[in-house]
């Protein structure tokens, strides 16, 4: 199985982003999702994928509703696709304390219950807090994750706000809410993947996601992590999802690009490490060209494992 933990589908352009052309709605991103992506030889998709909205338009601007209405409001179309592709597709829920952290912390609540999410997004640069400093506005959220089993994504890898280690705090704090360091510490404005490794190998309750990490330091990390430590994302769009797969298969190659790394371990790290975390059931990998096409036909369910 094949879990990609970033995703953005829109209804509208994203206002900070402004990719060109039309939105990159739900519809197109099954179909980027669906490959199909060649791993080790055997055509595969991304079978399902966390999806959220592009972190721009989560932000407050002039004209929009405030508190709950407004959360409600950034959140309806990542709602409505969880309901309409629910084989595909998987709530995360933006949170965003400058809309109130008790108001956001409601909101989570109601979008698990309501919609089935499963995983919680921060993004401190888009919504500009400083994390090892407004525990007050994270305190509310981290809680409600805690006791409902909800995994938080951070986005990491820029300053002046999103350096890995300024969320060491409230990963101490909540140790019983699993955290994922999105980006593995890499992205616009700095390269801190060795702070999100240390972060990983120090702390049960911290993983590290794939995409953006440099492929040779890919390779480096993966030899020391536990395995279930590893998942897969992408940031899509404006990323294509196969470079990222790419740069896990590679593992599967002698040194020095890779490691020898077994099929089971792979599909580890591209979806069955998430998935466990999610409470999915993990599946086998398909163990020939002729069982992938069927698989990827939607005529066979994939092995569980």
């Amino acid at each position: 199985m094949i879990i990609d933990t970033h995703l953005h589908p829109t209804n509208l352009v994203d206002e900070a982003w402004r990719h060109d052309g039309t939105p990159f709605n739900g519809e197109r991103m099954l179909k980027l999702m669906d490959g199909p992506y060649y791993i080790n030889g055997k055509p595969r998709r991304i079978d399902m994928g966390l999806i959220q909205p592009p972190p721009g338009n989560t932000a407050w601007r002039e004209g929009n509703r405030t508190g709950r209405e407004g959360i409600r409001d950034y959140m309806a179309y990542i709602a409505e696709l969880t309901q309409k592709y629910p084989d595909r597709f998987i709530g995360n829920f933006t949170y965003n304390p400058r809309f109130g952290p008790e108001n956001g912390a409601a909101e989570l609540e109601f979008h698990v219950k309501e919609y089935g999410f499963k995983m919680l997004k921060l993004h401190a640069n888009m919504h500009s807090y400083r994390p090892d400093r407004a525990l007050d506005w994270l305190r509310p959220a981290m809680r409600k994750c805690d006791e409902l089993g909800v995994v938080v994504l951070i986005h990491t890898g820029d300053g002046p706000y999103s350096i890995p280690t300024q969320f060491y705090p409230i990963i101490r704090e909540f140790r019983n809410v699993n955290f994922i360091i999105g980006h593995f510490g890499i992205q616009t404005g700095g390269v801190y993947c060795f702070e999100a490794f240390w972060m990983a190998m120090d702390n049960p309750n911290v993983y590290v996601e794939s995409g953006w990490c440099l492929q040779s330091r890919i390779v480096e990390f993966a030899k020391e992590l536990p395995r279930h430590k590893i998942v897969f994302g992408t940031d899509s769009p404006p990323n294509e999802p196969g470079m990222w797969l790419r740069e896990l298969e590679v593992l599967c190659s002698p040194p020095p690009q890779g490691m020898n790394l077994s099929e089971d371990d792979l599909e580890g790290f591209m979806g069955n490490n998430v998935a466990k975390l999610l409470g999915i059931k993990p599946t086998k990998p398909p163990k020939t060209v002729e069982e992938a096409k069927v698989r990827l036909s939607g005529k066979a369910p994939a092995p569980v494992a």
